[in-house]
């Protein structure tokens, strides 16, 4: 017994092992990666640069600076890896650029067009004050991703929200009502899809996600220019067609979250 209770001598512990510096293309490499993350700053300048100056040109083409913002935000992980970062360039922390980015491009500049489009009734804009702290408490939020791959609460998706609250010219009274309701729901605790995770759904949210992004880009090059002057009806025509995949993305995340929430272990006791 007394054997037994003896503490055991501690094995030496094992020599650390320094890791060698990367090699000067894989530093090259690595800085190519964070220089094309820092483009969609650039990205941010000019559209901050259009909607100062304003007009139908002006918005079409933010529009289609914010879809570019994504193509870049989608695409830099991918490279990212490639080069493994971390390694490629320890002191430099691209999610940081990448999370001040993403604020810009998804939140600030979206929220900032849906101003000076005059999408929400005159006299009301301080009211864009709500969603732009919503976003910043979820881009904030330590564990908005769950272990069971979902993002918690309304993703910070408020570039695709002006793009349909523009393109389908919704009455300024009902597009302030959606800007509330979405940026009350980023403090709801629903399991959104998070597509780039493993299994079924998510690869099918992917795949057809794909195809609604092409839609998305036709439809932001579709909108008005100063001389065509409004936005016509195979323009609306295609924003309503490409909803769907929002509404397959919404619904599904909250049934996901229904289904989850009325299960035993998820009931309070009786």
């Amino acid at each position: 017994m007394v054997e037994v209770l003896k503490r055991r001598k501690p094995r030496p512990a094992p020599e650390s092992r320094e890791l060698a510096p990367p090699s000067p293309l894989r530093r090259a490499l690595g800085w190519c990666v964070h220089t094309y993350t820092a483009s969609g700053l650039a990205i941010a300048a000019v559209i901050l640069a259009l909607l100062v100056e304003g007009g139908l040109d002006a918005f079409r083409w933010s529009f289609l600076l914010m879809f570019t913002a994504t193509i870049v935000d989608a695409t830099d992980g991918t490279f990212a890896r490639a080069v493994r970062i971390k390694e490629a360039v320890p002191s430099f922390d691209g999610r940081r650029l990448d999370d001040i980015t993403d604020f810009l491009t998804y939140t600030f500049l979206p929220l900032m067009l849906i101003w000076r489009a005059g999408l929400i009734p005159a006299g009301y804009e301080a009211w864009l004050i709500a969603p732009l702290l919503a976003s910043a408490y979820g881009f904030c939020q330590v564990d908005v991703k769950t272990h069971d791959g979902y993002f918690l609460g309304f993703p910070s998706l408020w570039n695709i929200v002006a793009l349909y609250l523009y393109a389908l010219t919704i009455p300024q009274w009902g597009a302030l009502g959606v800007v509330l309701l979405l940026a009350f729901l980023t403090f709801v605790p629903v399991k959104h899809l998070y597509p780039s995770q493993p299994g079924r759904l998510n690869r099918f949210a992917t795949i057809t996600g794909s195809v609604w992004g092409v839609l998305v880009a036709w439809l932001a090059w579709r909108l008005p220019t100063s001389a065509q002057g409004t936005i016509d009806a195979g323009t609306t025509t295609l924003a309503l067609v490409s909803l769907i995949y929002p509404a397959f993305y919404m619904g599904t995340s909250w049934y996901i979250t229904i289904r989850d929430w009325s299960r035993p272990e998820h009931r309070s006791p009786a």
